[in-house]
C-alpha cells in the first residue's frame, strides 16, 4: 500500500523477470553455521526472499534460502541448501534458484517523488564553544560551558547536555607548546534523533603550534568530554563546519543538487558518505554521512541540498538501518 499521498504503484514493489544472472540486489551482514544462516544487519537492497542465492568469497556456490526461521525478509534467521561455516561477513543476494534463476527487478512505479529536501543555516563555527579553555591536570572529564550557538539544555531522560545548532562534527584545540604523548577525548552524546554516540579523538603531539584535530561524527547533542590523561597545554573544544546529513548517503550520486549561500551553481563542497560498517564503533565516522561546505559558516549562508531516496528508504520496503543508517556506538 502507499505510504504517502504522492506514492503510486503499480503492481507489486518487486517481481523476478529480469533475465540476467549477476545482479545485485541485496547486502546484509551475517554468518552461516551448518544450513542455519544468521542475519544481524540489513545493509543495502530489498527483503530477503525464497529461492534468492547468497554469496560472499567464503559462501558454497549455489547457496540459496529454503525457508524463513525468525526472519522476516530481513534481521532473523533462515534455512540455506548447504551446509557451512562462514564467519560474520558481507552477504550478497541476487537471483533465485525457485524461479529459473531471473535476476530482481522492480515492476511498476513507485514510489514516485520521493526525494529529500535538506535545508540548513549553519552557525559559525567556533573553536571554543562547548569546552573553553581549560589544562587537565590529570584523567577525567572536561568541564563543558555553553558558548556562542550552543545551548544547555535537559533531556526528557534527566540528562543535560550542550545542544548545537545543528549535527555537526567537535574539534579540539591544544594551545601552542610541547605535548610529548598524545591524549585520546572521548566525547559522548546524542545524533539528531537521540542515538546515543561517542567518539575517540586524540590530541596528537606537537613541539610549538597550535593544533586543531576534527572528528568525523556529526553530534547534536554533548553529554561529557573525558581525557585519558594530564596536558601540560591548555585545551577547547568547539564546532567544525562537517555538518552531518539528515539520512543516510552511502554515495554521492544520490545528492541530485547541492546549493550554498544563495547560489544557483552546484556548491564544491566536500561530501563524505555514511559508515555502513557494523558495528559502528567510536573510530568510525558517520553513519549518514556528512558535508563540508566551499566556504566558511557565518549564520546565515543555507545549505540546500536535494537527496534522492530508495526502496530501503521510504515507501513500504523502507528500513531504520536504510534510512538513518546503521545503529551509532
Amino acid at each position: 500500500m502507499p505510504q504517502f499521498s504522492d506514492d503510486l504503484f503499480l503492481g507489486p514493489a518487486q517481481t523476478y523477470m529480469g533475465t540476467g544472472t549477476t545482479a545485485v540486489e541485496t547486502v546484509v551482514y551475517g554468518s552461516i553455521s551448518g544450513t542455519t544462516m544468521t542475519v544481524t544487519q540489513m545493509l543495502s537492497g530489498d527483503p530477503l526472499v525464497l529461492g534468492q542465492y547468497v554469496g560472499s568469497s567464503t559462501i558454497t556456490a549455489g547457496t540459496y534460502i529454503t525457508a524463513f526461521g525468525t526472519g522476516a525478509g530481513g534481521v532473523g534467521t533462515y534455512t540455506v541448501s548447504t551446509s557451512q561455516t562462514v564467519s560474520a561477513a558481507n552477504i550478497f543476494a541476487s537471483g533465485n534458484a525457485l524461479l529459473g534463476d531471473p535476476s530482481p527487478m522492480e515492476l511498476g512505479i513507485g514510489p514516485m517523488g520521493r526525494v529529500y529536501v535538506w535545508d540548513v543555516i549553519p552557525q559559525t563555527l567556533n573553536t571554543s564553544n562547548i569546552a573553553a579553555s581549560q589544562t587537565p591536570a590529570a584523567a577525567g572529564n572536561l568541564t563543558l560551558t555553553a558558548g556562542t550557538a550552543v545551548k544547555s539544555v535537559v533531556r526528557t531522560d534527566g540528562t543535560t547536555v550542550l545542544q548545537l545548532d545543528c549535527a555537526r562534527a567537535v574539534q579540539l584545540t591544544t594551545a601552542s607548546g610541547t605535548i610529548t604523548t598524545s591524549r585520546t577525548l572521548t566525547v559522548s552524546g546524542y545524533d539528531y534523533y537521540g542515538q546515543p554516540m561517542t567518539e575517540n579523538i586524540a590530541t596528537g603531539t606537537t613541539s610549538s603550534a597550535v593544533a586543531n584535530v576534527a572528528g568525523k561524527k556529526a553530534f547534536y547533542q554533548i553529554s561529557s568530554i573525558a581525557i585519558t590523561g594530564a596536558l601540560p597545554v591548555a585545551i577547547t573544544v568547539g564546532t567544525t563546519d562537517v555538518i552531518g546529513l539528515p539520512i543516510r548517503v552511502v554515495d554521492a550520486g544520490y545528492i541530485a543538487s547541492v546549493n550554498w549561500a544563495n547560489t544557483l551553481a552546484r556548491d564544491t563542497g566536500t561530501f563524505t558518505a555514511a559508515v555502513t560498517t557494523v558495528p559502528a564503533t567510536s573510530s568510525t565516522g558517520d553513519v549518514r554521512g556528512t558535508y563540508v561546505p566551499s566556504s566558511a559558516t557565518n549564520g546565515y549562508s543555507r545549505i540546500v541540498m536535494t537527496i534522492a531516496c530508495n526502496g530501503i528508504m521510504v515507501g513500504p520496503n523502507a528500513t531504520r538501518t536504510g534510512a538513518l543508517g546503521v545503529t551509532q556506538a
